[in-house]
């Protein structure tokens, strides 16, 4: 019997996957640079609430991206050969930029324990940032990634399967279901197989392509727009009935009006392919390490730069609160494509990914 990855169709050019990826990521630099803390039931409060919704379909289409990728890749390689490239080209990267993240912290500790003249710098500080960085923050969903790709490896005869999706899709579903009881930890950063469906779903897309694309040539823009309207309304409400139960997991990224928001986005996003103003971001050479560098900038960085100011997001109208997370998104964004980009011109460009 044949291996069904070999009956996927012949390797091609997929250029709009990086324009989807550099799409994708400035959602993802977007929804953690929204931190600031409106006064509940203020104008700025529900404005924050609709901003970060938006952007919240970056993480599933990543993995949508991956998986459509990955029959190419289980035709090219052994297992133990996919396996040992991924760990050279992501591990490796992301071990040192979450160890700088820590470095940093301790650094920010220090510091501060020296102005304020107190104990702060402190085993119990450090150790519980550590599970912090690789339990919740966006560090943990390399290791994600990782598993679920692992996992994928290990059922690779079965990858085309529609039993295996069901059952990864169960894994997910129950994720969505479970943010309102708490039978796990309910944050999407632990779901360790809550996303393995969407690398299984992204593989269909490819095994199914020819099909896929002049299906969605054929659906006319309009009917894409309220599909998203819809989906986003239903994901704004769904953040506030999981609030309404005291839950800090409001915008959990497996809440399933967000999973069908963000396939509606990213049918969107396949219908247009191409975003030719994005090639000036060069998001093949610069994507990954974004995501790896952005946290270090947004956290450390930034605050900084905006220290002397002395901005006062609380007093802010509901304009200013707009302008002021735009300028943030675009600040983090920025500064970060730039680390990225200069590191790209050293001997050291494979700390971010290439």
């Amino acid at each position: 019997m044949p291996d069904p990855v070999t009956l996927a169709p012949k390797k091609q050019s997929y250029d709009f996957i990086d324009h989807i990826r550099a799409i994708a990521m400035i959602a993802i630099v977007a929804e953690h640079s929204l931190g600031t803390n409106p006064v509940i039931g203020s104008a700025n409060y529900w404005v924050n609430i609709g901003m970060a919704q938006t952007t919240k379909f970056g993480t599933i289409a990543f993995f949508l991206l991956a998986g459509f990728l990955i029959g190419d890749k289980f035709t090219d390689y052994t297992p133990g050969e996919y396996l040992k490239r991924r760990f050279s080209n992501t591990f490796g990267p992301w071990l040192f930029w979450s160890g700088m993240f820590i470095v940093c912290y301790m650094i920010n500790l220090q510091v501060k324990a020296n102005m304020y003249h107190d104990d702060r710098f402190n085993w119990e500080n450090i150790w519980n940032e550590i599970q912090m960085v690789y339990l919740y923050s966006n560090y943990w969903f390399i290791i994600n990634f990782m598993v679920s790709i692992t996992l994928l490896l290990i059922f690779k005869k079965y990858l085309y399967s529609v039993k295996l999706g069901t059952v990864f899709l169960a894994f997910t579903l129950f994720y969505s279901v479970n943010v309102y009881f708490n039978w796990v930890n309910p944050a999407h950063t632990t779901a360790i197989l809550g996303f393995v469906f969407f690398l299984w779903l992204g593989a269909q897309l490819r095994k199914n392509w020819l099909t896929v694309e002049q299906y969605i040539k054929g659906v006319p823009y309009w009917l894409l727009i309220i599909l998203i309207a819809i989906t986003y309304a239903m994901a704004y409400q769904e953040i506030l009935l999981i609030m309404a139960r005291k839950s800090i997991h409001g915008y959990n990224t497996l809440r399933f009006s967000n999973i069908l928001y963000s396939l509606s986005v990213f049918a969107l996003l396949l219908k247009i392919r191409t975003f030719k103003a994005l090639d000036v971001l060069q998001p093949r050479q610069t994507t990954f390490g974004i995501y790896l560098v952005h946290a270090i900038v947004l956290v450390f960085a930034t605050p900084e730069i905006l220290r002397p100011l002395h901005i006062e997001p609380a007093k802010f109208s509901l304009v200013s609160f707009i302008l002021y997370n735009i300028a943030l998104i675009l600040i983090n964004y920025s500064i970060t494509w730039t680390i990225v980009k200069l590191i790209n011109y050293t001997k050291a460009k494979r700390l971010v990914g290439n």
